[in-house]
């Protein structure tokens, strides 16, 4: 049996999978460490990791991957690589790390990010980067160039996380498009790299890596790597891509109108497009999706909701429940609408969506007299439905008309209120699939071949859980969210 490689390289754990090569099908998946992941944060807003701790867990999974599944090193025939996006790695000419990885949740970069939206032009920005270059990649360089000139100058290429575990695997250097989109390096306009923003930050063309396709062999295991990692030397590297990209790649949202949806402790919609509008640049980002091409622009607009499923979480841990299941039990006893009560779920900082204000949670309209907990529960899942139908507007009102949501089988999505709810307000249906970004990256290194079709069939024959359809009658839905988004406007409007 011949298998494909997927690796997850996310900020907590690494997930590394095995799928079988022409079936797709998912032998198993192993995570690293059991327990999280440590970050460093020598101060506060500061978030940092050793890229080399991701590489020895990685060699750690595949490890116990093959032990587990009794497969040997030769039955690997392919890896796909997703990452934790906005890092930066910066390594020497013997490819050594110079400091530990700035990684996505760091946020020392944020004022170089907005003095230079606003020196460079908020209109050149939108056009060129369909992005404010804020805390990403790129501004984290700059932070390094300012903050640790003996650092800076030692620099012989800056790598995104997704990269470096890629050089660790074949000593090669070298990135996509997609990357360097998501780090903040490329034009869109003028299908280049960012050469104005380079210049801008005084930062060398000469430190970006060799830019390869997102499918297609853009690497193989060396000997070295194979000494580390146990997969044989000369396997291919076939795919790499961030991990809200490889998300929508794992649901199978390719083209423009399909939405990838997530609903974990953060909740996530990535739309597809192929309009160049970077008219919402301060409110959501935009990345080159990972079927970007110069002759097809297809883009991934990215929306984030950082009040989500943690509001759920918080509920659990402080009301005399015992399980989601009981709360969502309990919720369904309560009509649409909560009896008026409503939950603005916007406790975990500022919300990018709402122009980085920090609203903090707000329960309004509780009468003590007649509501209880089982209100509150269906109050926060219609509240969290609702955060995701105002973001869906907001991604409207910048061309996108969605056919289609996909969503992982996560905490959010398993809520039929929750689910009926979005389905019913957006008017779509929302397909729910049982997959993970590690299936998907290692799925994702068959479409060298460029077979999608073929890819797309794998996950509907594999991981199709259920359809959720939206409701004729959505006047109910609608007069709540009229409700909630009332009560929003009057907060944000103060």
């Amino acid at each position: 049996m011949n298998y494909n490689l997927g690796i997850d390289i996310g900020s907590s754990s690494i997930k590394v999978a095995l799928v079988e090569t022409e079936t797709g099908k998912s032998l198993g998946v192993v995570q690293e460490p059991k327990e999280e992941m440590g970050m460093f944060a020598q101060k506060n807003g500061w978030a940092e990791q050793k890229p080399n701790d991701w590489w020895m867990h990685i060699c750690n999974a595949i490890t116990r991957l093959k032990k587990q599944y009794n497969v040997s090193r030769t039955e690997i025939k392919g890896i796909g690589i997703s990452y934790q996006m906005h890092g930066l790695v910066v390594v020497d000419k013997n490819g050594e790390p110079l400091r530990k990885s700035i990684i996505w949740c760091d946020s020392r970069a944020v004022e170089i990010g907005h003095k230079a939206f606003a020196e460079v032009g908020e209109a050149k920005c939108a056009e060129h980067l369909l992005n404010s270059p804020a805390n990403f990649t790129a501004s984290k360089l700059k932070w390094v160039k300012d903050n640790e000139p003996d650092i800076y100058s030692k620099i012989y290429k800056f790598m995104l996380p997704g990269d470096y575990v890629a050089y660790k695997f074949s000593n090669k250097i070298n990135t996509t498009i997609s990357g360097l989109s998501e780090g903040i390096f490329w034009d869109f306009k003028n299908d280049s790299v960012a050469n104005f923003l380079l210049e801008h930050y005084g930062i060398s063309a000469d430190l970006i890596p060799d830019i390869v396709d997102t499918f297609c062999n853009q690497s193989q295991v060396d000997e070295h790597g194979e000494q580390e990692s146990g997969i044989a030397a000369g396997t291919p590297i076939y795919y790499r891509a961030g991990d809200q990209p490889n998300n929508a790649l794992s649901l199978n949202v390719f083209n423009p109108g399909e939405v990838a949806a997530t609903g974990g402790t953060s909740g996530v919609v990535y739309a597809v497009t192929d309009s160049l509008s970077g008219k919402e640049s301060t409110r959501v980002n935009n990345f080159a999706h990972v079927n970007y091409t110069k002759e097809n622009k297809n883009i991934g607009k990215l929306l984030n909701i950082n009040g989500a499923g943690i509001q759920y979480r918080w509920l659990l841990n402080n009301l005399d429940v015992s399980s989601y299941e009981e709360m969502n039990n309990i919720a369904s006893e309560i009509p649409i609408g909560s009896d008026g009560v409503c939950i603005l779920p916007f406790g975990n900082g500022a919300e990018r969506m709402l122009n980085n204000k920090s609203i903090g949670t707000r329960m309004v309209n509780v009468n003590l007299n007649n509501h209880n907990k089982a209100h509150l529960c269906r109050a926060a899942l219609e509240g969290i439905a609702f955060s995701f139908l105002y973001g869906m507007e907001i991604l409207k009102s910048d061309g996108i008309k969605a056919s289609v949501i996909r969503a992982g089988n996560d905490n959010l999505f398993r809520s039929e209120i929750f689910a009926n709810t979005v389905a019913t307000l957006i008017g779509q249906e929302i397909e729910i699939y049982n997959t993970t970004g590690a299936i998907g990256a290692a799925r994702a290194a068959n479409l060298h071949k460029g077979d999608f079709e073929a890819f797309g069939k794998t996950i509907m024959d594999n991981d199709h859980v259920m359809t959720f359809m939206p409701f004729k009658d959505k006047t109910p839905y609608t007069e709540a969210y009229n409700n909630w988004k009332k009560e929003l406007e009057l907060v944000l409007n103060k």
